[in-house]
C-alpha cells in the first residue's frame, strides 16, 4: 500500500508564495505521474499542474507563470511552489499520483488534502 501525505498549506495574504509537499511512502518503487488539484467550496475539482517523471509538466492557465510543479525522485515528494497568490487561488488542495510499487504493480491515489487560503 502507499500512502500520500501533503503539508505547507496554511494562511497567506494576496501576493504571498507557500510550497506544498506531498511524499509517498509504504511499498512505493517510484512515482511515474503526478499532480496538484484543488477544490473550492461549491466548485468542482480542478487540475492545477501535473508532471512526470520524464520532466514534462503541464498548468492550469489560471497559474501558468505563478506555480512551479516538481518531482524529487530520490525523496518521492512533488512540491508545488506558488507565488503571487490571490483570493481565487483559496481551496483544498489535494495530491495526486500514479507509482509503481515494489510488488510490480500500479498504484493510484490521493492524498487526504490541505487547506491553502490567501486573504485580499
Amino acid at each position: 500500500q502507499v500512502q500520500l501525505v501533503e503539508s505547507g498549506g496554511g494562511l497567506v495574504q494576496t501576493g504571498g508564495s507557500l510550497r506544498l509537499s506531498c511524499a509517498a511512502s509504504g511499498s512505493i518503487f517510484s512515482i511515474y505521474a503526478t499532480g496538484w488539484y484543488r477544490q473550492a467550496p461549491e466548485k468542482e475539482r480542478e487540475l492545477v499542474a501535473s508532471t512526470t517523471n520524464t520532466g514534462s509538466t503541464d498548468y492550469a492557465d489560471s497559474v501558468k507563470g505563478r506555480f512551479t510543479i516538481s518531482l524529487d525522485n530520490a525523496e518521492n515528494t512533488v512540491y508545488l511552489q506558488m507565488n503571487s497568490l490571490k483570493p481565487e487561488d483559496t481551496a483544498v488542495y489535494y495530491c495526486n499520483a500514479e507509482t509503481w510499487t515494489r510488488d510490480g504493480s500500479i498504484w493510484r491515489g490521493w492524498g487526504q488534502g490541505t487547506q491553502v487560503t490567501v486573504s485580499s
